[in-house]
């Protein structure tokens, strides 16, 4: 994740993005909980309703988050499916925060009453991540339901009842881009401080038919930027972050550089490159339903092991696995244009899952990688002329 607002926001800001800048290997880890779901979206596989066939025992859940939590990580993201469905969930969430994970819930926010939130907030959940995809009807379309939208609404406003933080989680589609603005002014209304802009990631080429253009996709990192940089002079802290695509990094250092200066930019560029860009297969872990290990949330058709076989540190660790291995040291098998990059440290050649989707080959380009050969440095632009 790209913390926009911490970057950008203005010099006297006291407010701090939770968003770690630096990470260890397997700092964060996403829990598929279940594989049930209560609604389809456009742009993710279909889940069957209701709860999944071979989740985890709530037993086999506890000694799972105390293997994280012994091995070092930091932050544990829990989505689905749809997590809500989960009975036990809260009580996940409590033996995660007594080993002293942060806890994030991701849900569609349907589900989430005032019961739910109450118990959530009790069990030391840091925060809740709704995914709130356009307008109403925009909405709704995505997420295959009527009142979707209201809904999730429903479901925020439950959370701020009881003083549970919550993201607003969008994700730009083709269908959605225009609904974009309205919907961050609609969620600054709500109360909403923090606000997730996800690009589409997929390993599945039809997922791929939903995405935008590069020139749509430039347009709403900007405005991101723009009405972070707004919002902050205004005074109203609101917490913006990027996440999906690490050319955004880039992207965001020239914004800076344009909009406050050199010296601003320069520690924007700094604290990018402790961030460090793509970490799949390193700072980032995914674990589905069944227990498969994951090099990325959406890398979902590659598994490196099974926590019910192996410890997931044991299974994290082992780089006998040659994926795993060339993705730690990445440099030397990215595509043509990365190595090159001016901003190769914040970036990492972008996703090898989209690649992989998108050509068949997991070391060609990025196809979300929208900066120009003179924006990264690789053409000389008085030789274009």
């Amino acid at each position: 994740m790209i913390p926009v607002s911490a970057l950008l926001g203005t010099e006297d800001d006291d407010a701090a993005s939770t968003i770690p800048l630096a990470s260890a290997r397997g700092a964060t880890v996403v829990w598929h909980v279940t594989g049930g779901d209560n609604l389809e979206c456009a742009y993710r596989e279909p889940a069957g309703p209701g709860r999944a066939e071979g989740e985890l025992t709530t037993a086999e859940a506890k000694g799972f988050i105390d293997d994280l939590a012994d091995y070092g990580v930091e932050v544990l993201r829990i989505s689905g499916g749809e997590p809500l469905l989960r009975d036990d969930l809260a009580e996940l969430v409590a033996h995660a925060t007594a080993a002293g994970l942060e806890t994030i819930l991701e849900t569609n926010g349907t589900l989430l009453t005032a019961e739910k939130s109450e118990a959530l907030a009790e069990a030391g959940l840091s925060y809740v991540a709704v995914a709130v995809d356009g307008l109403p009807e925009r909405h709704d379309e995505i997420w295959g339901r009527e009142g979707a939208f209201e809904d999730a609404l429903s479901g925020i406003e439950a959370a701020q009842a009881v003083d549970l933080p919550v993201a607003v989680r969008f994700t730009i589609t083709d269908e959605n881009a225009v609904d974009m603005e309205e919907l961050l002014d609609m969620m600054d209304l709500e109360g909403v401080e923090r606000f997730e802009f996800a690009h589409l990631e997929y390993d599945d080429a039809e997922i791929m038919d939903l995405d935008v253009d590069h020139d749509a996709r430039r347009r709403a990192v900007r405005r991101v930027c723009d009405q972070t940089l707004d919002a902050h002079e205004r005074g109203h802290n609101i917490e913006t972050l990027l996440t999906g695509n690490y050319a955004d990094a880039g992207y965001v250092y020239q914004y800076a550089m344009e909009e406050l200066g050199e010296d601003r930019a320069t520690s924007v560029r700094e604290t990018l490159e402790d961030i460090g860009g793509d970490q799949a297969g390193d700072a980032i872990a995914d674990v589905d339903y069944q227990g498969n290990v994951h090099l990325t949330p959406h890398w979902q058709r590659y598994a490196l092991g099974n926590v019910r076989d192996r410890p997931f540190s044991a299974i994290w660790e082992d780089e006998s696995n040659p994926i795993l291995a060339k993705l730690r040291d990445r440099e030397d098998h990215v595509p043509d244009r990365c190595p090159d990059c001016d901003y190769y440290a914040m970036c990492r050649g972008g996703s090898r899952h989209r690649a992989l989707a998108a050509t068949g080959d997991l070391w060609a380009r990025d196809p979300q990688c929208y900066l120009t050969d003179e924006e990264i440095g690789l053409e000389d632009p008085a030789s274009a002329d």
